[in-house]
């Protein structure tokens, strides 16, 4: 039966009927043909020949060559973002098309029994099935690995500790502060006074309108972490409702913890800033 699906002639049918393929693709994708060449501007993938030679692939039974080009496919789409309602009517397009000329080729030349059709049913749908499979796994998974990667760069970006002296640096934080953070936060800011040898860190908040209390919680330890390793910790403009907050809480730095209104006013005194300028 193998042998009798990838016959000679089922491949020069399609090869003499290219573009009436092509018609019958894009009538059937309604939803696509509108974004094929958007989506070959954005991510440089035509939507068109790519279906030329999945339809070569399936009718010959490259199963090799499918699992390689679902894995590409795979990447591409989610390198670039690309909307997977797309990649499905497409390909279930692709699959009304490949039927609906092998059935135009049988009824032409009545070339198979009800037994063999059925059997080239089953071989073509499965290859069909495998490409999609392996299309969403590699999909998955490397939009898994772009998203850590990225969650990383964030992470990174969230926690910016910047060097402003061989012992003294600053950590502005930003933004809202969940638990998520504030959990980075005291991984990135231990790790980075072992690394760099800090001996004071400014931690500026005016960049923080409110905090929770349980990350207000996990920051008082994250300060108490910093002085078990030989670190000073400077904080720099606490708002009046992060104050309130600790108030009621019954929270308080510990007298090594110094507190200073603006960041400008601890550059001052570390750095001896208003010296260097009269001079």
């Amino acid at each position: 039966m193998e042998k009798l699906f990838l016959d000679e002639r089922i491949k020069e049918y399609f090869k003499e009927n290219k573009d009436r393929v092509q018609e019958n693709l894009l009538s059937e994708a309604v939803n696509v043909r509108d974004k094929i060449n958007d989506i070959l501007r954005v991510g440089d993938i035509d939507l068109i020949n790519n279906a030329h030679s999945l339809i070569k692939n399936i009718i010959e039974g490259n199963d090799e060559e499918l699992d390689l080009f679902a894995k590409q496919e795979g990447i591409a789409w989610a390198t670039h973002s690309l909307t997977l309602a797309f990649k499905l009517e497409w390909v279930q397009a692709i699959r009304r098309t490949v039927w609906a000329f092998i059935k135009e080729m049988n009824d032409l030349e009545d070339y198979w029994n009800m037994e063999d059709f059925f059997e080239i049913e089953k071989l073509l749908n499965n290859r069909i099935d495998n490409f999609l499979n392996a299309f969403f796994i590699n999909y998955s998974t490397y939009k898994d690995a772009l998203i850590l990667s990225q969650r990383k760069v964030v992470e990174n970006l969230s926690v910016p500790i910047i060097p402003i002296t061989p012992s003294i640096c600053i950590l502005p934080l930003i933004g809202s502060v969940d638990t998520y953070r504030t959990a980075i936060l005291e991984e990135k800011v231990l790790t980075e006074i072992g690394r760099l040898r800090i001996q004071t860190l400014i931690i500026d908040l005016s960049g923080i309108a409110e905090m929770e209390n349980d990350v207000i919680e996990h920051l008082m330890k994250t300060l108490y972490g910093t002085a078990m390793m030989g670190c000073q910790t400077i904080i720099t403009g606490l708002r009046p409702e992060v104050v309130r907050q600790m108030i009621r809480l019954g929270m308080m730095f510990d007298k090594d913890t110094k507190t200073y209104g603006t960041l400008q006013q601890a550059l001052n005194e570390y750095l001896n800033i208003g010296e260097i300028t009269l001079k």
